[in-house]
């Protein structure tokens, strides 16, 4: 019977890629979830729950993703800035006018799992409102996302 192989963190320090995901058009939560896939490793054989075995994922064009249905409108993110009554809430438009960025990271964020892992697995996600991006020393490769259906 074979043994079930897994990966060590210094295997998966060597195999790291970089991609370029571009969202123009895509809706947040289907490109989100494929973005989280791709940073955590599961579409590697190689996927080991435990390690960090994922590449780098680098987002541009934030500002032109697409939210379906009257999420511009009824989404709300809540933030706290610690004092009482402190609560801040901001809608997906306000958020996608201002930080377009914050929408990508926050949807990636809910789907990565929570603890040191999640923490070092987000990490590898840059995100861009426009379609410049300062990483191109890393040799990017395009990863194209599947549309929506």
């Amino acid at each position: 019977m074979p043994k079930t192989l897994s990966l060590k963190n210094s295997d998966a320090l060597a195999n790291r890629a970089w991609h370029v995901v571009d969202v123009k058009g895509l809706t947040l939560g289907r490109a989100a979830t494929q973005i989280a896939h791709v940073l955590r490793g599961k579409h590697k054989p190689t996927f080991t729950p435990h390690v960090d075995c994922g590449d780098f994922v680098v987002v541009v064009n934030a500002a032109n993703v697409a939210l379906t249905g009257k999420k511009l409108t009824d989404k709300l993110y809540h933030d706290h800035t610690l004092f009482p009554g402190g609560i801040v809430t901001t809608t997906a438009a306000d958020m996608l006018r201002k930080k377009p960025e914050e929408l990508i990271k926050r949807a990636v964020w809910g789907m990565l799992p929570k603890g040191p892992l999640g923490r070092k697995l987000y990490r590898k996600l840059k995100v861009y409102a426009g379609a410049e991006h300062p990483h191109a020393a890393q040799v990017p490769s395009a990863l194209a996302l599947q549309p929506t259906r």
